[in-house]
């Protein structure tokens, strides 16, 4: 797929729509990806034609998080990436931003979300997910730390005891436990989903924005004041893990399909 149409946007009735479009890959992020959905975010925060911003992914995934095959992690021989770089170059001002832009942005869930995908989906103020839909914290199955907000994020939406659990297991939280713990809205039909998320936007859109915002920015004081530093300390974990033998030994059981053996080291 070329890199023009690897992320989609569009602006109507005062809602801006990002689609994440790497349908082949789960939307998974490469360089690019994440570089360009910086870049939608910023233009979408500066127009005014912009109210309210739905975010969503093409295909059956909504974002399956970082792309293992991309260049931005590869592993050459003897070389070790420096993910504590990457995430603060490319996941880091994703996340910021979505909680500091001052309208309201829906994750319209389409399909899976692991990883950074479900970091970005729980940065977003609204959370509405099609059915069968399921959340991933898959960080652990290739020896690294929740990232992208994850530590953060994750335990204020459903309390540190499952998120913990869901962490070091990297089980799938399917979308009507999501529910019950208040990580999500609301569960619809797959073929409804963009339709009721827009409408969402829409109606947004149409309210008392200047308030909108202000409420943003005080839940922002009362919940994710201290979001930057923590996002700081997750690259800083990041990049010993990512020096680690067993980073390497998972990325490289991830691309041969095999269980990794793991080291500890």
């Amino acid at each position: 797929m070329a890199e023009e149409t690897i992320l989609l946007t569009e602006i109507k009735n005062g809602v801006g729509i990002i689609t994440l479009n790497r349908p082949d890959k789960l939307n998974s992020f490469t360089d690019e990806l994440t570089f360009r959905l910086q870049d939608a975010l910023k233009e979408m925060e500066k127009s005014k034609d912009v109210k309210a911003i739905v975010i969503t992914g093409q295909g059956r995934g909504f974002c399956a998080g970082q792309d293992l095959q991309s260049r931005s992690i590869s592993h050459e021989e003897g070389v070790r990436p420096s993910l504590g770089d990457s995430i603060r170059r490319r996941y880091n001002p994703i996340i910021t931003k979505i909680r500091r832009m001052e309208k309201p942005i829906i994750a319209a869930v389409n399909g899976v979300a692991a990883g950074a995908g479900a970091s970005l989906a729980f940065a977003c103020d609204y959370r509405i997910v099609a059915e069968g839909v399921s959340f991933i914290q898959s960080f652990t199955k290739v020896g690294l730390v929740p990232d992208s907000g994850a530590t953060f994020l994750l335990p204020r939406l459903i309390g540190a005891t499952r998120a913990f659990d869901l962490m070091l297991s990297a089980d799938k939280l399917e979308a009507k436990e999501a529910l019950e713990l208040g990580a999500i809205n609301k569960i619809v039909a797959a073929d409804a989903l963009l339709k009721e998320a827009t409408e969402l936007a829409e109606k947004l859109a149409k309210g008392p924005t200047k308030a909108f915002a202000l409420t943003k920015r005080a839940v922002n004081r009362s919940m994710f004041s201290d979001l930057e530093e923590l996002l700081e300390y997750e690259a800083q974990l990041q990049e010993i893990a990512g020096r680690s033998d067993d980073f390497a030994e998972g990325v490289k059981a991830f691309v041969e399909k095999r269980t990794p053996a793991y080291t500890g080291k």
